[in-house]
């Protein structure tokens, strides 16, 4: 059974208020009981009600001392560094609530105009939408465009630099170092590599058929040379 949620208001029976404020009570000193011994940290707690005649104090008098003069010996910057009462704490929570509030809202009108510009594809009129709507539809259009050109751009960088090495992923600087007859030497050996390849001097072992089957020929048909060489 889930726990109702309490609304944070002055409670206005006297009989109600007290017995909250014992139940309220003991369930703090028990908590700052629980944070001092779990983390090994100095805390204490002194509560002033109408309903007693002395403040009662957690974990005792000269507990609280010790740790009220530790308190005051602490620069006065760092006594207010993270000091707050009940409107600042609520003035934080207005904050971070609307600025959760306003991200939210950012990211929902995304969501509408990335759904309008996916309607306006498939041919659905832009007769409904009005001056904002179409200002927030062209910078949704104008930020898909750039980021397709950056994509488009990277991918062709990287197909020229694929080309530029060359087959053995060399530089060009390198290429350039190799002797002449080494690559005349090269292009001769492909050039009969490719020969061999149309005109097989022996069957190339791939069962009793006459057919000729080309070597490294996957099923997508994909020819067995490089794009580097036969663009």
């Amino acid at each position: 059974m889930t726990r109702k949620k309490v609304k944070l208001a002055y409670i206005t029976n006297d009989s109600a208020r007290k017995a909250t404020f014992k139940k309220r009570k003991k369930g703090l000193m028990k908590k700052v009981s629980e944070l001092s011994t779990l983390c090994g940290i100095e805390a204490c707690a002194i509560i002033c009600s109408p309903y007693d005649t002395q403040p009662e104090v957690w974990p005792s008098p000269l507990g609280v001392q010790r740790v009220l003069s530790q308190f005051q010996r602490l620069p006065e910057m760092e006594q207010c560094k993270k000091m707050v009462n009940q409107e600042s704490f609520l003035r934080q929570r207005i904050t971070k609530a609307n600025g959760h509030l306003k991200k939210q809202r950012k990211d929902n009108r995304e969501k509408e105009v990335t759904h309008a510009m996916f309607q306006c594809l498939t041919g659905k009129s832009l007769q409904n939408l009005n001056l904002m709507d179409l200002n927030d539809l062209g910078w949704m259009v104008d930020r898909n465009l750039k980021e397709i050109n950056k994509r488009s751009d990277s991918l062709k960088n990287v197909t020229n630099s694929q080309m530029a090495a060359g087959p053995s992923g060399e530089h060009p600087s390198q290429r350039a170092e190799v002797p002449v007859f080494e690559v005349n030497n090269d292009n001769m050996q492909r050039q009969q590599w490719f020969m061999d390849l149309l005109t097989p001097q022996e069957p190339l072992g791939f069962g009793g058929s006459d057919e000729m089957m080309l070597p490294f020929v996957d099923n997508n048909q994909n020819p067995p040379w490089s794009n580097t060489f036969f663009p």
